[in-house]
């Protein structure tokens, strides 16, 4: 089929401003949050009501409380008490990834702006990033699946009874006060491990998102069903190689006419390096998706599920303050 003549873009993409926006509001958002909940937390570890609340929002950060108790839901259709939270986000975010492809992990995801500032870093100090050898790359690419399996694995082998108990005992109450203390409190393990994986996403684009993720790998199964998809207009385009230069997952999008893998991330990198108008476009079926419409569908999404579980009382969990006060002091003690 004979090429069209090159139509340079008219416009420039935007699609990087957006998305910067829209990581850069979420990235605020976890900051505001957990400044909230290590405020919460120290007034019952030095023993003074000082009247800070917890923000519910710390609960996306426990995926693994919120894959069971959506285990918890869907089987007993009522939502927990312990941790509602950890469940509305889980589920908003899998919404997400279904309709807006593996979006969370490129637009909301402050583990995942992270991991590509590095790489960016890296990029601007180096002149370039670095990709494993391909049998190296093939061999740790399950990884995520491995992890994401025996989370779902553990969850399978709990009843509804289980998890209730589980989720009311001191440790599962207490699961993001855990959390926290995690980071503050790491071992020189964790610390070790920690260096290696910042270390290797500067030189490797996305090395956590692409090889360890559980998180990632869950909403990357989600967005193999999703309608938006990437796709490329053979006659226009130039082969050029821009786009698959950009990629940040290593795709090859100049010899695909549409990006079906779950790897693709919907940060749209290989649209905004495109020069050729509508050569590469955001589409679902028949439909050009453009990338404003894509940041406000995502935070539409996520404003919505925080709104409805507010409004129905499923955002809170149902804690005292007294079991606070007794425990948080202890947490430290019974974590060693």
């Amino acid at each position: 089929m004979p090429k069209k003549p090159f139509i340079r873009r008219l416009q420039p993409d935007r699609s990087q401003t957006w998305r910067r926006i829209v990581q850069s509001i979420f990235v605020a958002l976890n900051v505001w949050i957990g400044v909230e909940f290590f405020l919460f937390v120290r007034q019952f570890e030095r023993g003074v009501n000082a009247g800070y609340s917890r923000p519910p929002g710390v609960e996306g950060w426990l995926p693994i409380a919120g894959l069971l108790n959506l285990k918890y839901f869907l089987v007993t259709g009522t939502i927990p008490a312990i941790h509602p939270a950890a469940m509305v986000l889980l589920a908003a975010f899998l919404v997400i990834s279904f309709l807006l492809r593996r979006s969370f992990c490129s637009w909301i995801c402050p583990v995942g702006s992270f991991s590509e500032w590095l790489w960016k870093l890296g990029r601007s100090t180096f002149k370039k990033n670095w990709a494993l050898p391909r049998w190296l790359d093939l061999t740790l690419r399950p990884l995520k699946y491995l992890l994401l399996g025996f989370f779902v694995f553990l969850g399978a082998g709990m009843t509804a009874e289980g998890i209730d108990a589980f989720m009311h005992t001191p440790y599962g109450v207490l699961a993001d006060v855990k959390m926290l203390g995690f980071f503050r409190d790491l071992s020189i393990t964790s610390a070790v491990v920690l260096a290696v994986l910042v270390l290797a996403s500067v030189f490797v684009q996305n090395f956590w998102c692409r090889y360890l993720c559980p998180y990632g790998a869950l909403t990357g199964l989600a967005a193999l069903l999703s309608p938006l998809r990437i796709r490329r207009n053979a006659v226009s385009c130039i082969d050029c190689g821009k786009c698959t230069r950009a990629c940040p997952s290593l795709l090859p999008v100049d010899r695909l006419i549409q990006i079906r893998s779950a790897e693709c991330t919907g940060c749209m990198e290989c649209v905004a390096s495109c020069p050729v108008e509508a050569a590469l476009t955001l589409q679902v079926p028949k439909r050009t998706v453009r990338a404003e419409w894509l940041a406000a569908a995502i935070c539409v999404i996520f404003v919505a599920a925080v709104a409805m579980a507010r409004l129905s009382g499923h955002w809170y969990g149902e804690i005292p303050l007294r079991v606070y006060e007794h425990w948080v002091p202890l947490a430290r003690e019974f974590s060693h």
